[in-house]
């Protein structure tokens, strides 16, 4: 049995110990809709889940999985970028989870991107309460991973350490380019 998880376990772990029944919370990349369900379980049946996708198949593969669970109530479908959830939350949310790359099965050349991804993870932070949690799982290698990987650690070393605690976690001696996880913790308005 390994101690050391994989960073989608460790993703999972942490937003755990944040997200409790009645709670907002966002899926930023529905994809098959592992994390949607996870998310809508731990919201219970007074909570919410915003679940975004900008592939139709990833929305039907989500709104099946919700559906065999029992949890498809819980959740709002939304075929939009991420970049846009604003126009759909309105309320502050505990928790944001992101899950980067492409489709797990799907279209390779579909993918998420550091410039959209930047701009949701902005928006996140807006909408994110006081002791909330972002959970980033980037997943990179091939096709334009690498790109997006880039220029994501860029973007989040400058994120405002008086209102933010961000953490990057990575797997150094792993072959085939392991996810990174990061998370940010909103520490004052």
């Amino acid at each position: 049995m390994c101690i050391i998880k994989n960073s989608l376990y460790q993703s999972h772990e942490i937003i755990k110990s944040v997200v409790k029944e009645g709670d907002i919370v966002v899926d930023a990349t529905a994809g098959n809709g592992n994390d949607t369900a996870f998310l809508a379980s731990l919201v219970g049946e007074r909570g919410k889940v915003y679940a975004f996708d900008i592939q139709e198949r990833a929305i039907r593969n989500t709104e099946n999985k919700l559906r065999e669970k029992g949890l498809l109530e819980r959740v709002e479908l939304i075929l939009d970028g991420h970049q846009n959830m604003d126009k759909y939350v309105k309320q502050e949310v505990k928790a944001v989870m992101f899950n980067l790359g492409y489709l797990p099965g799907g279209d390779h050349s579909i993918g998420t991107k550091g410039e959209t991804t930047s701009v949701a993870i902005e928006k996140s932070l807006d909408l994110l309460a006081v002791h909330g949690i972002i959970s980033i799982v980037i997943y990179y290698g091939g096709d334009s991973g690498f790109d997006e990987k880039n220029y994501l650690i860029k973007y989040i070393e400058g994120i405002d350490p008086r209102k933010y605690t961000v953490m990057k976690t990575e797997f150094v001696n792993q072959i085939n380019c392991p996810p990174i996880l990061v998370c940010i913790e909103k520490l004052s308005k």
